[in-house]
């Protein structure tokens, strides 16, 4: 696995639409408010051109999108390249993007939901380890969180580890100025299928399950070589699942087990679903319990920070991870080999 360069003070982010961008107020205010912070904090910006355009969920055509990727990537003054937000469309920019310019000039690519078509690929594919759990638009809240503190520790090298928050985002606020802080109000308890302890070392992979699934058998996905390269560590997967419903999800989890991915799995870690429904009644735990995994003996952790109910931890996809789980508190290390 090969681990880019950690960030320092003065370092220069690169900033990036590959998906949506923004033209409603409320959002504008919170990507200016993140500019100030970052730069408030010493940090440099390279901010894309789309950053204030959004039409029909994107920012700018395809070969716009696809090309500052690029630039991005090609750019050897920008030191680490974070995606803006969300949204629905980033998969239509792989096939224009030149993945092989990572070799040359390697950093962490980082981002939230959608950005998973570009950081699932870059580490199953290229061996190249990314972080999942921060866009630029959660810098620009009036308060920075302890997961946004986190990532800063994270991408910057002071920290290799991470312990579950103490509270969660049931319901958002509503937004007036775009500054609003989330609404953490629910405690946070991380649950297992058989109320047991857990305690797993393995190679960390996953994303936003809605993304993975439409990326899994597709030449963007990588997943089969990169079980081979560490069946000997074994496979820790995460998912956070967006938008997918109980039913959905248990199908998505067989299809996912046709095409290999549990192979070598010793765990499978959820987020809070963001759409606990189900036409037949299924709650996250009986989901879980009726899909294929039950029959693969591996511990199954849920409702964990990993998730669009906000606070999400910082996963280095392709590190080692060291994860521990007791009475509903977690704590996850990862190790840079």
């Amino acid at each position: 696995m090969k681990y880019p360069k950690f960030i320092s003070k003065n370092s220069c982010i690169g900033i990036i639409c590959p998906s949506g961008g923004s033209n409603d107020e409320t959002k504008i205010n919170k990507y200016k408010n993140g500019i100030k912070r970052f730069e408030s904090l010493g940090y440099k910006l390279k901010i894309s051109d789309y950053l204030y355009n959004d039409e029909m969920g994107r920012s700018s055509s395809v070969k716009n999108r696809s090309d500052e990727f690029n630039n991005m990537l090609k750019d050897k003054s920008v030191d680490m390249v974070l995606c803006a937000t969300g949204g629905d469309f980033l998969i239509e920019i792989l096939p224009y993007v030149n993945f092989d310019l990572i070799k040359d000039n390697p950093k962490y690519v980082c981002g939230f939901s959608d950005p998973t078509g570009l950081l699932y690929p870059l580490t199953t594919k290229y061996d190249v380890a990314t972080i999942y759990g921060q866009n630029f638009s959660q810098f620009g809240s009036m308060d920075l969180h302890e997961s946004q503190k986190d990532f800063l520790d994270i991408v910057t090298g002071k920290k290799l580890s991470e312990k579950n928050y103490p509270l969660y985002e049931e319901e958002r606020v509503e937004k007036i100025t775009g500054l609003e802080n989330p609404n953490f109000t629910k405690k946070v308890i991380y649950k297992t299928l058989d109320n047991k302890t857990v305690n797993v070392s393995g190679r960390i992979i996953g994303g936003c399950m809605d993304l993975i699934s439409e990326l899994s058998g597709t030449k963007y996905d990588g997943i089969n070589e990169f079980n081979e390269r560490y069946k000997k560590d074994g496979i820790i997967w995460y998912f956070d699942n967006c938008e997918l419903n109980c039913d959905e999800t248990i199908r998505q989890l067989w299809k996912f087990n046709e095409l290999g991915y549990f192979k070598y799995a010793k765990c499978v870690i959820f987020g809070r679903f963001g759409l606990d429904t189900s036409y037949y009644g299924y709650d996250v735990k009986t989901c879980l319990k009726d899909s294929i995994l039950s029959s693969l003996n591996i511990p199954v952790i849920y409702d964990a920070d990993i998730s669009h109910k906000a606070p999400c931890l910082n996963i280095i996809n392709g590190s080692i991870a060291h994860i521990k789980l007791n009475k509903g508190k977690f704590n996850i290390d990862f190790e840079l080999k």
